[in-house]
């Protein structure tokens, strides 16, 4: 059955509940994804069915585009959004979804790759895969936290972060990019990855030790 989607609200304001949709009748209004997602928050009967009648095609071609296969690929999809439902409580509406749809969509598609090699034929390296599988399956929902973390950071913080280390660029590169002071690029590299950590630790999904000892990586001074 074929469906039908939009794009989701980009605006950072939560006043904005309700925007355009181009159809063939014209005029049409569209819910918002964050008013949307309170709704399915708030346990409303049919919410998540519209989150995912939405939505459905972009994860799809996602999970398709990996796996090549279109029954491992509608899997990933369930997948995909089973993780969403038991995690929305941790997007912020005031971010686009689809980024964060984009990485479950990912993780979810590249889990599947690892199971079909631990379902393969037994073999003397069926347990070392399986030890992988796991790992890998940490790694994903990791990433996935981190990218939520990241989207509730300041701009010039979340910036500054990913430059830093997503990108391995110098503090000097950065700070011409960004047209500031490379002292003001360390600090907010500094207070980005104190508010990360801080909030993996709100999660649970890093130990509970102090945000103000975070880990340095190789080759960084504040």
């Amino acid at each position: 059955m074929s469906r039908r989607h939009n794009q989701p609200t980009r605006g950072r304001s939560d006043a904005a509940d309700l925007q355009r949709s181009i159809t063939s009748s014209g005029g049409a209004v569209l819910e918002s994804d964050a008013s949307l997602a309170r709704r399915i928050l708030a346990q409303e009967s049919g919410a998540f069915a519209v989150l995912v009648d939405r939505y459905h095609d972009f994860v799809f071609r996602i999970c398709f585009a990996i796996l090549r296969h279109r029954q491992d690929a509608e899997d990933a999809t369930q997948d995909t959004f089973s993780r969403v439902a038991r995690y929305l409580d941790r997007w912020d509406p005031r971010r686009p979804l689809q980024p964060w749809l984009a990485t479950v969509a990912g993780n979810r598609s590249r889990s599947q790759l690892a199971r079909r090699k631990v379902y393969a034929p037994l073999s003397a390296a069926a347990e070392p895969q399986s030890l992988a599988t796991r790992q890998n399956h940490a790694a994903d929902a990791m990433r996935e936290e981190i990218v939520l973390a990241l989207g509730n950071l300041p701009e010039r913080q979340r910036i500054a972060f990913e430059c830093f280390h997503e990108h391995a660029m110098p503090y000097a590169q950065i700070a011409r990019q960004m047209h500031c002071p490379i002292g003001t690029v360390k600090t907010l590299v500094h207070r980005a990855r104190l508010s990360l950590i801080e909030q993996l630790r709100q999660r649970e999904v890093v130990p509970g030790e102090s945000a103000d000892t975070p880990p340095q990586p190789k080759g960084a001074s504040q």
